[in-house]
């Protein structure tokens, strides 16, 4: 009952939270609307979340969280120092295949947007049996570190949540 009711309750909260945070002001009017779209949006578009993706260990994301936030900060400061300090025909730009241990789409996902949310990386593409992604690097000196350092820190992660 309460599935049929509150079909996402984690993404019913961070739909109230994105409310709130959109509008930049708490009120009474402004929480009870979030709540009212966090329980509706949800629920009208249940039908098409069929197989609705499980965390095996949802306190892990905590970790990672934090993680790729602070990957996103010393990555910045990589990308600004390689952009004021390296010549041009210094920087060399690559393009790196990460083979896939994952299989849940909904991991994937989160893979892929860590990635092109860390500044110097972008995720380009996913073969179509969804077995590697193709991954461009601002600069590096080794592909092959690269390739290592995404399935190390966090598709191993990815891989204990989901």
């Amino acid at each position: 009952m309460t599935m049929r009711l509150l079909p996402h309750p984690l993404l019913s909260l961070a739909l109230a939270m994105v409310w709130l945070a959109l509008v930049n002001t708490v009120t009474l009017g402004n929480v009870i609307l979030g709540l009212l779209f966090g329980w509706a949006i949800p629920l009208l578009t249940a039908a098409y979340w069929p197989d609705r993706p499980s965390l095996r260990k949802p306190w892990l994301f905590i970790g990672y969280f934090l993680l790729v936030l602070w990957d996103i900060v010393v990555a910045n400061v990589q990308v600004a120092l390689i952009i004021l300090f390296k010549r041009r025909d210094n920087i060399r730009s690559e393009w790196v295949r990460v083979p896939l241990d994952l299989t849940s789409p909904e991991a994937i996902t989160m893979l892929a947007g860590t990635i092109t949310m860390t500044p110097g990386t972008v995720s380009a593409t996913l073969s179509a049996d969804a077995g590697c992604i193709l991954v461009h690097c601002l600069h590096t000196d080794d592909p092959d570190e690269v390739r290592d350092t995404i399935k190390s820190r966090y598709e191993r992660r990815l891989l204990e949540m989901f």
